[in-house]
């Protein structure tokens, strides 16, 4: 049984540890999952995340960066996710395509419908069956980030990241069949027994 299933969250909301959870439920149950992440995945993807990401590019363009991270999505999308959806696989992937409607459109401010236009190209229309959105905050988010490493989009003000969010939930509003919202203020193990009794009752038994 195939299953796309991806992560989506503001920078902070600890939806990467909820990810690779998800994927270690799936492997104690025998299941075949093939984990992955946004921009990156790929050789390709990787180094282009790099790019995106590094605090020495400072001076990158909104539209490059729309670009950019929608080209590591072609990639990751030849290469690994379509394969393993054809091979009957779980996919869990960490960021996709509602990442940068989110952050390039609702945050940056670029067109929707040319970003929809370019990740339709990109992706061939590949959309996921499940997207896990675990919301927090930008402040709570971003308190959380800085007490680690941080990146280039890390820097960016309070107000930006508010966008952000709010841009994500406008999309969770706008496709309930798809999203699940996950309040990501709780504790780690909290929040991973929420998504996994939703995921139950989206599936209703087949997985």
């Amino acid at each position: 049984m195939s299953l796309f299933i991806t992560f989506e969250g503001p920078d902070g909301s600890g939806k990467t540890t909820q990810a690779r959870r998800l994927v270690e439920y799936f492997q104690s149950r025998g299941l075949p999952v093939l984990h992955t992440r946004e921009p990156g995945g790929t050789a390709i993807g990787e180094q282009i995340r790099n790019v995106i990401l590094s605090t020495h590019n400072l001076s990158i363009r909104h539209e490059t960066e729309a670009l950019l991270f929608s080209a590591a999505r072609a990639q990751i999308v030849a290469e690994l996710i379509r394969p393993a959806l054809a091979a009957g696989k779980i996919v869990v992937c960490d960021r996709y395509a509602d990442s940068t409607m989110a952050y390039q459109g609702y945050g940056l401010g670029l067109d929707l419908d040319a970003l929809c236009a370019i990740t339709r190209f990109a992706t061939g229309g590949l959309t996921p069956d499940l997207t896990f959105y675990v919301d927090v905050p930008a402040e709570i988010g971003l308190a959380r980030r800085h007490r680690g490493e941080t990146n280039r989009l890390d820097q960016k003000n309070v107000a930006y990241h508010a966008r952000v969010r709010e841009g994500f939930l406008k999309m969770a509003r706008a496709e309930p069949q798809r999203w699940v919202v996950i309040d990501g203020t709780r504790s780690v193990d909290e929040v991973q027994q929420d998504i996994r009794a939703r995921l139950e009752q989206r599936l209703e038994g087949r997985v």
